[in-house]
């Protein structure tokens, strides 16, 4: 039997974290430690049950900006082992790129309407306890459309089954994956992932975190909107 991921929930309203608790005691393959409803009290716990995972509002008390996010980094350097699954009702770049300034390994983000895909949810909880990263493909496709056509934008040199690979890549699809949902040879996936790296500058290394790494360099470097 596959061991059990330990989440902790930190949500500061009552009914959405009562319904991710709900939602993930009901998955076998997870076990809901402990609820939280602010980013203290979040910290507390996560000191004294030691988590796999956290999944926490980006938004939380005092300020309702980032404390999420803080929280992430502050459990992090606290538990460097446990993933984060970042919740927000947000697309803006600039909480994405917060949380994932230090690294992409081990952290998730997704879109609040995530919280009743309990597949989804589970697959981006079982990722960063394993040390993967997840950014959500709703999110993802957004962002890479609102910048793509912004002058001096690295996607600008992509075309589009490149885009559509790396929004994929993105998703932590494998090569394999990549060509089931887009129904190319793998080999031509491949061919395609090679330009995405070349076009962006990223040496060649064989880490999986490097396909998110794409999107997030990206990201990074559109973000001043030249």
């Amino acid at each position: 039997m596959t061991e059990r991921v330990r989440v902790l929930v930190a949500e500061d309203h009552f009914v959405t974290r009562e319904g991710l608790r709900r939602l993930l005691e009901e998955q076998p393959e997870i076990e809901v430690v402990g609820c939280a409803a602010d980013p203290s009290e979040a910290a507390e716990m996560a000191e004294r049950l030691k988590p796999d995972v956290l999944l926490t509002d980006v938004r939380m008390p005092p300020t309702h900006t980032t404390e999420g996010i803080e929280l992430a980094h502050r459990i992090r350097a606290m538990l460097p082992g446990c993933g984060v699954v970042v919740l927000s009702q947000h697309d803006d770049e600039e909480y994405v790129w917060s949380l994932f300034a230090d690294g992409v390994a081990g952290y998730a983000y997704l879109h609040k309407l995530r919280v009743g895909d309990a597949e989804q949810l589970v697959r981006a909880v079982r990722e960063v306890a394993s040390g993967g990263s997840v950014l959500d493909p709703a999110i993802v496709q957004r962002l890479l459309a609102r910048r793509a056509g912004k002058p001096g934008s690295p996607l600008a040199q992509l075309s589009e089954g490149e885009l559509d690979v790396l929004r994929l890549m993105a998703m932590g699809y494998s090569n394999a994956g990549i060509a089931g949902e887009t129904h190319l040879a793998t080999g031509t996936v491949e061919k395609r992932i090679a330009a995405v790296f070349l076009k962006l500058g990223l040496t060649e290394r064989d880490d999986v975190n490097r396909r998110v790494q794409a999107v997030l360099l990206y990201l990074r470097e559109s973000a001043t909107g030249r």
